[in-house]
């Protein structure tokens, strides 16, 4: 199951990631996951909500530029070497991994790990076959 992710850019400059997160909050949207890249110049914020179009409309209503791309959520054993074995797979498959972080749920003795994959139709056919869950979105949520 793909799940949308908004990327929104901003200045790499004190206060800016606040801004896009406080429309957000007056706006009543929760945050499922968040990660943030940087350069010197400009940031990525990633997000995952439950209500992901209200709040790419949300935002780009305040002037924001809101990027949608799919993510994957995977299941990994979360114990040493549970990461390493699922990429292993990946790695065979020749599934290049465009980028990944973490989210804060866990599930038993899981953790589900957030993918962007070059291919994420292929990534799935591959993690399925192999035995490794994906993260469905209502379970998401």
């Amino acid at each position: 199951m793909k799940l949308p992710q908004l990327s929104v850019f901003l200045e790499n400059r004190p206060g800016s990631l606040m801004e896009p997160l406080k429309v957000l909050a007056d706006a009543n949207i929760n945050l499922v996951s968040i990660s943030l890249a940087d350069t010197e110049q400009f940031g990525i914020l990633r997000l995952v909500l439950k209500d992901w179009e209200f709040a790419k409309s949300v935002l780009e209503k305040d002037g924001w530029v809101v990027n949608v791309s799919d993510v994957v959520a995977v299941d990994v054993d979360d114990q040493p070497g549970g990461l390493v074995h699922m990429l292993g797979i990946l790695a065979e498959a020749g599934i290049n991994i465009e980028y990944m972080y973490a989210f804060a749920l866990r599930r038993n003795v899981r953790a589900v790990l957030l993918f962007r994959f070059e291919d994420p139709d292929a990534a799935i056919e591959v993690l399925q076959k192999a035995g490794i869950g994906i993260v469905q979105e209502a379970d998401m949520y």
